[in-house]
């Protein structure tokens, strides 16, 4: 069980300190979401934020999800800044599996973002360019939205394909989402909200790997 903490819902004031949290809490990731204004009606960091993770947390991996109208312009900067993992949307305006190639070309893991309603057809065309798939489980945008429960088909047909790749799943992961989405085949979770508000990141980390291994076997799936 991955667990990444979303470096959007930090205290932005103190960016230093919020990394370093993460990284003393045992996180096995930093997300990053980068916004354009474009694809999606927010706009956020940039390499540079990249750049301050690397240096402030050079162990903690930048796992960086793109939510980019063209993607393919930045890759680059983003993979000099720093980035371990770079995220696309299948939705992009791009070619988008020749912007996968570029990213492992750069020498970032690449991977492949699905919007909620998005089929997992994007993904199965691509498994042989990816090294992770991203199900988004609220619209891209902001933080704090409630956990959609119709990517769990995605989950599930993406992982009876795949069952050695690495399934995540980003938007209302908590106490009672994880779970949901470890059963449908997720194994690294994107949480925000629940993480940085925690009273103990720490054991809220250590609570959530706990949740997703015993999911498979204790949490039923809804009914979609």
């Amino acid at each position: 069980m991955t667990i990444l903490p979303s470096l959007l819902a930090a205290d932005l004031g103190n960016l230093e300190r919020e990394i370093l949290r993460c990284a003393d809490a045992g996180a096995d990731e930093l997300h990053i979401d980068v916004m354009d204004a474009h694809f999606v009606p927010n706009l956020s960091f940039g390499p540079d934020f990249v750049g301050l993770a690397t240096r402030v947390a050079p162990a903690l991996p930048r796992n960086v999800h793109l939510m980019m109208q063209h993607p393919h312009r930045y890759v680059e900067a983003f993979a000099k800044a720093g980035a371990t993992t770079i995220q696309i949307h299948a939705e992009a305006d791009c070619d988008v599996s020749a912007t996968l190639r570029a990213i492992r070309a750069l020498g970032c893991r690449a991977g492949l973002v699905l919007n909620p309603r998005t089929p997992p057809a994007p993904a199965l065309e691509r498994l042989d360019l990816v090294d992770e798939v991203l199900c988004m489980t609220v619209f891209p945008g902001f933080g704090g939205q409630r956990f959609m429960t119709e990517p769990m088909d995605t989950l599930r047909a993406l992982r009876a394909v795949a069952p050695d790749l690495r399934l995540m799943v980003d938007g209302g992961v908590g106490r009672d989402t994880l779970p949901v989405a470890a059963a449908a085949g997720a194994d690294a979770f994107v949480a925000g909200t629940s993480l940085f508000r925690a009273a103990d990141m720490a054991a809220e980390i250590a609570l959530f790997r706990r949740l997703g291994a015993a999911a498979p076997e204790a949490v039923p799936l809804p009914e979609l």
